[in-house]
């Protein structure tokens, strides 16, 4: 309801409206005791505006209907609008880690399928609670009015509905959480099966992934049978209630009301069974309150996740570049070991440091911590001179190009790929120079648009080296003055590295540059060579005084030619 306030005047009017439309209940009933008292009276005569009024009531009744319907909607779907940007906002905030702990089917069930429910809820199942709300009180205040006396019956059999409805709340709740989680699981397995279908036909997964997806569909199934059973169950029951007490009112009415005219007698009667309409519609709009309800529960679950936290105050045009990392020790959350440990080095501005080591070792995780994906706690990370958690966030990552091995291009035009977030609106020119710099022209020119040719969810429509092409022009583009390459060149071919390769030797000219590599071959100019292994360094120097010292980088450099004879070693 927090969300309805920006709102207040616009609901205040679908209020009003509703009242409009409960009020012509009541009238309906008063006309009906007009009719049948001058009936009895042989006042014909008089009579003659009834069907005027009946228009009236009638295009009143559809004035409130009108007022209530549209302004409540907009209200309700300004709110849903609001949750689902902010849910959208939140993910872009949550930290790198709650990523890493949850499955993309069930954050992407969130934004469509619990937001759907939520959007029934506060529309259909909202607009049917307070019309229809708002007409039982204007019948009851009636039926009081006639003769508080029996009306009592209707307010005696309040707990006990109040009680099936409570039951019937709590168990309808529970059960769309269920579906809740089991739609997620349905988006997860489709998801994996679609982004992955090339290794699922492969490896002859089909029949796995159909069992995986049949058994999800299956408890999907089971729940929302459970949901519509205990409706199935509770609506039945409700109206038996009401019509008990409305057959115990007739009953009385008829014994009681011996002095009253046949027209208010009808009236009474009239207004009294109206009542069970409402209450049916009511008990049938409880199941989607409870289902919008549970969804609105795990929405606010994902609004009240706390967001990264930048405590940073520090921003800067353009850093020199200057790193250095001091006693930096890494775990990851929930993890018994260490995944760095005491990693202590210097990067003077301009020059180039090479990681390696078997995988495993903690090359990639080093590097995710110098733009602050995780946060260490052991240790200190500084950018010239300033250590990166006082700098804000966003402008630390401003001064950092990062080129990974897992390549994520967007389903837009090349361009757009290249000249992406913050990049965007850069001129042509610019772009052009980057990808003929990323050695990606070669290719761009052939395709069927050039700059301007959609590249499909991910990059489908092209090669792996043609992506990770895409991504290296995006990174030279930012021009940025710290550079990490994880893994830049792991999908190109000889001829492709080598040439990238020679573009990256020229880029990485004044830039603080970060280099993880499994083939040796690209990191041999480096200035300074960390060999690390199970989290720690255990040797340091340049390629010609790590080959001279024979020791663990020599082993692998060994290893490495002689599984791969033909490599071509850059100088």
């Amino acid at each position: 309801m927090a969300y309805v306030k920006p709102y207040w005047f616009i609901f205040l009017v679908s209020i009003i409206g509703y009242l409009i439309f409960a009020a012509t209940q009541p009238m309906f009933a008063v006309l009906i005791e007009y009719i049948v008292d001058s009936i009895q009276e042989q006042n014909r005569e008089g009579m003659y505006w009834v069907p005027g009024a009946f228009v009236g009531i009638i295009v009143l009744r559809g004035i409130g209907a009108f007022l209530g319907s549209y302004f409540l909607a907009k209200v309700s779907l300004s709110v849903v609008h609001t949750l689902r940007c902010k849910m959208f906002e939140r993910y872009l905030q949550l930290p790198n880690v709650y990523f890493d702990n949850q499955n993309s089917g069930h954050l992407i069930s969130r934004v469509t399928h619990d937001v759907q429910q939520v959007t029934t809820a506060a529309t259909v199942a909202v607009k049917i609670v307070v019309r229809e709300g708002l007409t039982v009180i204007a019948l009851l205040g009636y039926l009081i009015y006639m003769n508080w006396k029996l009306s009592l019956i209707f307010i005696a059999i309040a707990p006990l509905i109040a009680l099936l409805v409570n039951y019937a709340s709590k168990r309808l709740r529970k059960i769309s959480r269920k579906i809740q989680v089991s739609m997620g699981n349905i988006t997860h397995v489709a998801s994996e099966m679609i982004t992955g279908f090339r290794v699922v036909r492969s490896f002859g997964g089909e029949e796995y992934e159909r069992a995986r997806f049949y058994d999800a569909s299956r408890y999907n199934f089971r729940q929302s049978l459970n949901l519509v059973r205990t409706t199935a169950i509770h609506s039945p029951l409700l109206q038996l209630i009401v019509a008990l007490a409305l057959s115990t009112l007739i009953y009385l009415a008829l014994l009681l009301m011996t002095e009253a005219s046949a027209g208010s007698f009808v009236a009474y009667i009239t207004a009294a069974g109206l009542i069970p309409r409402s209450l049916r519609q009511l008990s049938g709009a409880n199941t989607n309150i409870q289902r919008g309800i549970a969804a609105a529960e795990s929405i606010f679950e994902i609004l009240d996740e706390p967001g990264e936290v930048d405590e940073g105050h520090v921003e800067v045009e353009r850093v020199k570049g200057d790193l250095q990392l001091i006693d930096l020790t890494f775990s990851y959350e929930g993890a018994d070991k260490p995944v760095l440990r005491d990693i202590s080095f210097t990067v003077p501005s301009g020059e180039r440091v090479a990681l390696v080591g078997r995988s495993g070792s903690g090359k990639t995780t080093l590097a995710s911590l110098i733009p602050r994906f995780y946060d260490y706690h052991r240790g200190r990370i500084l950018l010239d001179g300033v250590e990166i958690k006082q700098y804000t966030r966003k402008n630390l990552r401003q001064h950092i190009a990062l080129v990974t091995q897992h390549v994520t291009l967007f389903n837009d035009t090349v361009e757009k790929n290249i000249a992406y977030g913050s990049l965007a609106g850069a001129p042509r020119e610019a772009v052009i120079e980057a990808a003929m710099a990323a050695n990606a022209m070669e290719f761009i020119d052939k395709l069927p648009h050039g700059l301007d040719t959609l590249v499909g969810e991910n990059g489908v429509k092209l090669s792996g080296g043609q992506r990770q092409r895409l991504a290296i022009a995006r990174a030279l583009l930012k021009d940025a003055p710290v550079l990490i390459l994880d893994e830049a060149t792991s999908a190109l071919d000889t001829e492709s590295e080598r040439k990238i390769q020679e573009a990256l030797n020229r880029v990485m000219q004044g830039r603080t540059t970060i280099v993880i590599a499994h083939r040796l071959s690209t990191v041999e100019n480096a200035d300074i060579i960390l060999v690390l292994d199970k989290g720690r360094i255990v040797e340091r120097g340049n390629h010609k005084e790590l080959l001279e010292r024979d020791g663990y980088y020599a082993q692998l450099y060994r290893a490495q030619f002689k599984e791969q004879p033909d490599v071509v070693q850059v100088a």
